[in-house]
């Protein structure tokens, strides 16, 4: 297998990368959702697997279904003992290890956040969700403090995170966006343009139990449908691993899933099993798109000033 290789331009990179997306169920504590993590983590990389991506507030229950200050609790810093756990397993197995957590910053400072682990257990860069939702038993502006936007004159690739920021690793350029954010094309295309290869959003979404049997199809397939359009407008590739079973009245659709360029289904899970899927991504293709559909080309970015207003009066 050709890896890509590392680079600090903008040049897409010419290799593969094989891909592989978590899905499970919160297995009752941070501890054992850990083991079962790096069980899984152990299995794709039996197979090959260089980025490895866990799903939204992968170590813990989903704490939003309502509004509890117990919760807070289940909080820690970056770097603190989950990092450390996965730094760990990371460079035992040389992968890179997408880890969304929740996030204790400072006291009073919370957010939803994923922790980029390089192949060799270092922390190669921090997103922290930027779009943060306030909805029925997804009550998550009781706790998150939405990610820090980008500062004119910061660069790409800096220790500190800002706005939608690439991480650089070993086998790819990454963009990493967390659930509510993979529902704003803004958002992809921020990534896209800042040079990443593969796009990722780790997902905690599903039904409530009294919506399920009238919108739960419609629910469904529009999630999928905004994603594979991010993997088509922007030509790149998308994975996007969610949970699976019932926690509170949520029962969370799995269907992780990872797109090509092309917005074609490369690889898609169930909707109740505890899983790992994969799918080499090689990231050459993305120049072959790009040219054949030249929407990066045709983009028209001296009329697009009103995108920076909340509403045009």
């Amino acid at each position: 297998m050709t890896l890509s290789q590392k680079t600090s331009s903008g040049t897409v990179s010419s290799g593969s990368v094989r891909l592989s997306l978590v899905q499970m169920r919160d297995a009752g504590s941070k501890d054992k959702s850990i083991e079962a993590a790096t069980q899984w983590i152990e299995e794709a990389a039996a197979g090959g697997s260089q980025v490895i991506c866990l799903q939204e507030l992968f170590a813990t229950c989903y704490p939003c279904q309502a509004e509890d200050h117990a919760m807070f609790d289940l909080a820690e810093s970056i770097p603190g003992p989950t990092t450390e756990a996965l730094s760990q397993v990371a460079k035992r197995l040389e992968v890179v290890i997408v880890a969304p957590m929740f996030e204790r910053r400072a006291p009073g400072v919370y957010h939803n956040t994923v922790a980029v682990i390089d192949a060799d257990g270092s922390i190669a860069g921090v997103y922290r969700k930027m779009h943060i939702p306030d909805d029925p038993l997804y009550y998550e502006k009781f706790y998150f403090t939405p990610g820090d936007a980008a500062r004119r004159g910061e660069g790409i690739g800096e220790d500190r995170p800002n706005g939608f920021n690439v991480i650089q690793t070993r086998y790819a350029k990454l963009g990493v966006g967390i659930c509510w954010d993979q529902w704003y094309p803004e958002a992809a295309r921020l990534f896209a343009l800042a040079g990443a290869e593969i796009l990722l959003y780790p997902t905690a979404i599903g039904w409530i139990d009294e919506e399920k049997e009238e919108f739960g199809a419609g629910q469904l397939d529009a999630w999928m449908t905004s994603i594979r359009a991010h993997a088509i407008a922007n030509g790149i590739f998308v994975g996007a691993p969610n949970r699976v079973g019932s926690e509170g009245s949520v029962e969370f659709w799995g269907n992780s899933f990872i797109v090509s360029p092309r917005g074609e289904m490369m690889q898609r899970a169930d909707d109740h099993t505890d899983q790992v899927l994969t799918a080499d991504c090689p990231l050459y293709e993305m120049d072959v798109v790009r040219t054949h559909w030249p929407f990066l080309r045709d983009r028209r970015v001296d009329a697009y000033g009103d995108l920076t207003k909340r509403w045009i009066d």
